[in-house]
């Protein structure tokens, strides 16, 4: 049985007036049952996806017991850690975290990279009740001795499974073997795949699992449909349905960040305000891009999936799959981002025949009928090509004098650094890529940049 009311947990009175001021005055399905279980100071394994209310169902019982206990955290100390994948969540958490505590004593702050890490290190120097980070620029910040996790009573894992896709689950691990082992855990996921039970098994004890919808998130509000077209077509075909102004405020997602900074480019060219945002930007560049999107500056924002579950802006009229993910809960993700809060949406995909697989796997996934619709699109005559609709070049001749012998090497010659293309998966919030390079000679590991 579930409270119909957040005086009915009994929070904090402190707590009570906050939530009176947000006028937020029923608990979702996930507070309603995380709530209570926190606060008996167990550990907890949800499963919720974005946009359900997790932020509070951890927060609120969380900031009760510190508030409860009581006492200033000391020097380099915390007393609550929060982790999360991506600098979007980890501000919007701050946020939510700082609009609970007005009125209390009650301290916090977000670390991540992508700006100077000099004004982080001076905040915590004082001790800090919230921290909210993520993992790669609190690791940075560990290994300068700038924080002290050794007096951590609760800490807590967003969006755990985002954090394993982006590659995060040894900088996790690492933060996790500095807390104390008397600690009280709380881990939630969209979804709860083996290896977030695994993580689960690892780090939680004895938990309740509280689940409040399926696995595969519901998507009946969203209006979607899917378009066989060409990879050659597609920027085309899309600039050509934008002319439509019932597309007032779109976002498009690409598979890589190339792929997004060329997109809105192109759009640009063709007199649609776009931006892209992705792992690269940096922060400043990130804030004002979704800014100027939320305002209606800028009409389409594209994205690449490492934003997916970060972008939060009321209003979004369509998403558009102009690749489809590599995982079918991306495309869940990615469509989330429209029809919020009760209103209606639509999602469109484009479809390149050979990304047929993907598109049954996400069918599976969402159990819906996607049924790809054929279109009589012809690119207009003199468009511009993309470099990826040129034909493929032949091999390069060899460098070097005539007769010369090609250099000997330790691998394939001509192998692209990063032959894997896409998102760097090690990167932090996104947008410092902690590459792993090794400095010459001595093999050792280069420090993780900064703005990690």
């Amino acid at each position: 049985m579930t409270s119909q009311n957040f005086q009915a947990f009994g929070l904090a009175e402190t707590l009570l007036s906050a939530l009176a001021r947000l006028s937020i005055t029923e608990p979702t399905p996930i507070q309603a049952k995380a709530i209570p279980v926190v606060m008996e100071g167990r550990d907890v394994l949800g499963i919720a996806q974005t946009g359900t209310g997790k932020t509070a169902a951890f927060a609120l019982p969380v900031i009760h017991a510190l508030l409860k206990k009581g006492g200033r955290p000391a020097p380099r100390q915390v007393k609550a850690l929060v982790l999360t994948p991506t600098r979007e969540l980890a501000s919007q958490i701050a946020d939510n975290v700082k609009s609970y505590t007005v009125g209390t004593k009650i301290t916090h702050t977000v670390v991540f990279g992508g700006v100077s890490i000099r004004p982080q290190i001076a905040t915590l120097a004082k001790g800090t009740d919230i921290v909210i980070a993520t993992p790669g620029r609190l690791l940075d910040l560990m290994n300068q001795r700038a924080v002290d996790l050794s007096a951590v009573e609760h800490v807590v894992l967003d969006e755990a499974d985002r954090m394993l896709d982006m590659g995060f689950v040894r900088d996790v691990m690492k933060i996790v073997a500095k807390l104390p082992n008397e600690r009280q855990s709380l881990l939630f996921s969209a979804t709860m795949p083996k290896s977030i039970e695994e993580l689960a098994a690892k780090i939680l004890k004895k938990p309740v699992r509280v689940e409040v919808t399926p696995e595969v998130i519901t998507v009946e509000k969203i209006d979607q449909s899917v378009f066989l077209v060409p990879q050659k077509a597609k920027k085309h075909w899309l600039i050509d349905r934008l002319a439509d102004a019932a597309l007032s405020k779109v976002v498009i997602f690409t598979r890589t960040k190339h792929g997004a900074n060329r997109l809105a480019g192109d759009l640009e060219k063709a007199g649609i305000p776009a931006l892209a945002i992705h792992g690269n930007k940096s922060q400043a560049a990130r804030q004002k891009a979704l800014a100027s999107f939320q305002k209606g500056s800028a009409r389409v924002l594209v994205a690449t999936d490492i934003v997916a579950r970060g972008i939060h802006v009321d209003g979004i009229t369509h998403v558009v799959n102009f690749e489809l993910p590599e995982e079918p809960e991306s495309y869940v993700h990615r469509i989330g981002r429209t029809a919020r809060a009760g209103q209606s949406g639509s999602a469109i995909a484009l479809v390149d025949p050979s990304e047929r697989s993907k598109l049954k796997a996400i069918a599976r996934l969402t159990r819906q009928t996607l049924e790809p619709q054929k279109t009589d699109f012809v690119i207009p005559e003199g468009a511009a090509q993309d470099s990826d609709e040129r034909p493929a070049r032949g091999p390069r001749p060899a460098r070097g004098r005539p007769g010369q012998q090609p250099r000997r090497g330790n691998g394939a010659q001509g192998a692209p650094r990063n032959a894997g293309g896409g998102e760097n998966r090690r990167q932090d919030a996104p947008g410092g890529a902690r590459q792993g390079n090794r400095r010459r000679g001595n093999g050792a590991q280069r420090p993780a940049f900064a703005g990690a």
